[in-house]
């Protein structure tokens, strides 16, 4: 064997090594990925069930109440456009409110409803969101709140 098939089969094998490393790592960090849905996105059914997702949007004015336990709370958060229910078994962020921009992160129970293990909201009146926002401007429903309303 001459040194230059030596050396071609050596960095074949590095390379293949590599690529099994890359793919494993690839494989791994796919599991713990979490995508980000609307709730128009939900109402289409492209949402996995059961798979850790984010949920984002306006929290529905009207729809905020407390269960009995004291502890689980259920809400709505819409789009403006579709609506999902969301229960969150926990204490809620100061700044949650009706008709602020939240995100949540948990999963869809077996009836389409949302189970959130954990409720973001924004921090100041200007602030929402990126994906919230993106969602919004999706759906036509978008307002810059920096703009004076008259």
């Amino acid at each position: 064997m001459t040194r230059k098939r030596r050396r071609l089969y050596m960095v074949l094998a590095a390379m293949s090594i590599l690529a099994g490393a890359a793919a494993l790592v690839l494989g791994a960090l796919q599991s713990e990925l979490t995508y980000f849905y609307s709730p128009t996105d939900l109402a289409a059914g492209s949402a996995p069930a059961g798979r850790s997702i984010r949920l984002g949007g306006l929290v529905e004015e009207g729809s905020v109440e407390r269960l009995d336990d004291g502890v689980t709370t259920s809400f709505r958060v819409t789009d403006l456009t579709s609506s999902v229910p969301v229960t969150y078994r926990g204490l809620l962020p100061d700044l949650f409110r009706e008709g602020q921009g939240v995100v949540t992160e948990g999963s869809l129970s077996a009836d389409g409803a949302f189970v959130a293990r954990e409720v973001l909201a924004k921090h100041d009146e200007n602030y929402m969101p990126r994906e919230v926002t993106d969602a919004l401007k999706k759906s036509g429903q978008w307002r810059d709140p920096t703009e004076a309303t008259e």
